[in-house]
Order: structure tokens, then C-alpha cells, then sequence
């Protein structure tokens, strides 16, 4: 088992630490880095009331995620928007005035240097008959081609008290 703060293997004991919220093994090193996790502290009932689940129910098991479908602004959006605009011969003011929006703001999505909010993506969609969007999915992806040697050591500068 690799220290997750170092990377040194870890020989003897590991240690469960917690950083800033994060739990991590460490070894007898690191360990000092961080508050030890599992250590029971006392606490008054008057602060911490139990409570305890009606003797009938029965906890239901997780729902499985839905796959994650995503839809995803085209590349070059702004050029899309211009392309579909100029083609019906309409001005920025024209553009702006069918869908309700003010012509700095078509000006700056045809930039691309701002990204369009939904509501105003689907207007300009609708009235230039352009799709702006493309479906993706996450079935493609894979941790495994991830770099299993980088640890948390490697990004992070550890500040000493002084």
C-alpha cells in the first residue's frame, strides 16, 4: 500500500488521517499532517439525541444512476450562429429584436466570447433553425489510462508551522 501524501510504500502501520475534510492512508511520516479519523470522541446525549427508525420499514436499496447523456455546446458555436445569420441577411439589431435579446449579447456569442445560456441558445436555435448542441455520453471513458503513480505529494506543497 502506497502512502497517499508521499507515495512511499508503506511498511508497518498505515494510518487513517483526515486534512481539510479529506480522509487519506498515510504512513507513520505523513501522519502528522494531519488529525487521526476513527478515534471516538464523547458526546453529551443532550447534543447528539439518538434516533431511532420505526421497528416496520425497511431501508430501500439505492437507485441506479441513469447513464450520463450530456449535451454539449458545438465547437465553434459563434461561427454557426453568424453563418445561419448572414445567410437571411439579418443585422445583429434584427437577430436581437426576433428572439428578445439585446445585440451586444448576439454580438459577443458570435464571438464565442461568451457561452449562451440555455434559454437563449434554444431562441437563437429556433429562430436561425440551427442545432448548437450535440449529444455525448460517458460510455467511452475509462480511469484506467490514468497515471496510478501520482500522489497527492506530488501536487500539493506542504507549509510547516513555524
Amino acid at each position: 500500500m502506497q502512502c497517499e501524501i508521499c507515495g512511499a510504500e508503506i511498511r508497518g502501520e498505515s494510518f487513517k488521517i483526515s486534512i481539510d475534510g479529506s480522509e487519506l492512508t498515510a504512513c507513520g511520516k505523513c501522519s502528522q499532517y494531519g488529525s487521526a479519523v476513527g478515534k471516538r470522541t464523547p458526546v453529551s446525549k443532550k447534543v447528539a439525541p439518538v434516533s431511532r427508525a420505526p421497528a416496520g420499514r425497511t431501508r430501500r436499496p439505492p437507485k441506479k444512476a441513469p447513464e450520463m447523456v450530456v449535451d454539449e455546446l458545438v465547437d465553434e458555436y459563434g461561427s454557426v450562429i453568424k453563418e445561419a445569420r448572414e445567410s437571411r441577411k439579418w443585422t445583429h439589431d434584427q437577430l436581437a429584436s426576433k428572439i428578445k435579446e439585446k445585440a451586444t449579447l448576439i454580438k459577443k456569442i458570435e464571438r464565442e466570447e461568451i457561452i449562451p445560456e440555455d434559454d437563449v441558445r434554444q431562441k437563437i436555435e429556433k429562430a436561425l433553425d440551427v442545432k448548437l448542441t450535440e449529444r455525448t455520453d460517458d460510455d467511452g471513458w475509462s480511469g484506467e489510462s490514468l497515471n496510478r503513480g501520482t500522489t497527492l505529494g506530488d501536487i500539493v506543497t506542504i507549509k510547516r508551522k513555524e
